[in-house]
């Protein structure tokens, strides 16, 4: 299907607190938009902890609690399922499954491996999880990915046209790439280099740990960064998650790139939201 042929809510159309149908897409087509009411289950995928809960759509916020359980270490594919059907089934919930992993995700399959055991890498992960959840629809996508929808439909970027690019700032840069609600996957901006280096090795919130930097010290890296980027993508809006953005703060002021920069409004809880979101309509890298 063409661009031209996707089809746009008109203005207005979405009800207050919908999820709007422009949203629910990627580059490879269009997905059918959550019907009012409808919830979600999404599973997020850490290196430390494997997080998931029941999203309510309407509103991208859980219903009850999330479960947090710690990744098994190491953190093999096969584990790794086991400890996502062992969350899964402490919940009521017979549905489709959503979950992220800190890879690029090709067709379902694992294609690089950050934090997680290297055998992922060639991994058929929605048929691994499929093994381990029969007769559930699951969908597997990459966490930044899910995150930035879940930014897009619910937080700092929604109702934001153009260009969204949502940047997670911890060990690396994680990034999500969004125009007009179509996520463009796996774009792994992070190991873009800038003069010189990774981006995510001059600019992640590891750097400044490591380094001992003062936020004075740290934004001037981060700056540079954002700067290569919107030189490239010329994008309309960045978003700064990870654990820094509860902090945004004392560093956000201090850039000086062009593009106005904001905080991630979900925070941890941005993975599990777009994980739900993905399998709910259809967004399947």
């Amino acid at each position: 299907m063409s661009e031209a042929d996707v089809p746009h809510a008109a203005p207005g159309a979405a009800g207050v607190g919908a999820v709007p149908a422009r949203t629910a897409r990627t580059a490879a087509g269009v997905a059918t938009t959550p019907a009012p009411g409808s919830r979600g289950f999404g599973v997020d995928v850490g290196g430390s902890g494997i997080k998931g809960g029941i999203v309510d759509l309407d509103t991208g916020e859980l219903v009850g609690d999330r479960v947090r359980i710690d990744t098994p270490q190491p953190a093999t594919p096969h584990a790794v399922a086991d400890t996502v059907a062992e969350l899964v089934g402490q919940f009521d919930w017979d549905g489709p499954v959503g979950i992220t992993l800190p890879c690029v995700i090709k067709s379902g399959t694992a294609r690089t491996a950050a934090n997680v055991d290297p055998g992922w890498i060639g991994t058929d992960a929605v048929a691994l999880f499929q093994g381990v959840l029969p007769g559930r629809t699951i969908t597997v996508l990459n966490d930044a990915d899910a995150a930035g929808m879940a930014e897009n439909l619910y937080g700092a970027g929604k109702d934001v046209d153009g260009v969204v690019i949502l940047l997670t700032f911890g060990t690396g840069i994680g990034s999500a790439v969004i125009q007009d609600g179509v996520l463009l996957p796996n774009t792994e901006l992070g190991h873009l280099e800038v003069d010189g280096k990774e981006a995510e090795h001059r600019a992640a919130a590891s750097v400044k740990e490591t380094k001992g930097l003062s936020w004075k010290e740290w934004a001037p890296l981060v700056s540079q960064v954002l700067t290569t980027l919107e030189n490239l993508l010329w994008p309309d809006l960045f978003i700064a998650g990870g654990g820094v953005s509860r902090k945004a703060a004392k560093w956000i002021p201090l850039l000086d790139n062009r593009t106005k920069v904001v905080p991630a409004t979900l925070e941890n809880t941005a993975g599990i939201v777009g994980a739900a979101v993905a399998v709910a309509t259809g967004v399947a890298p």
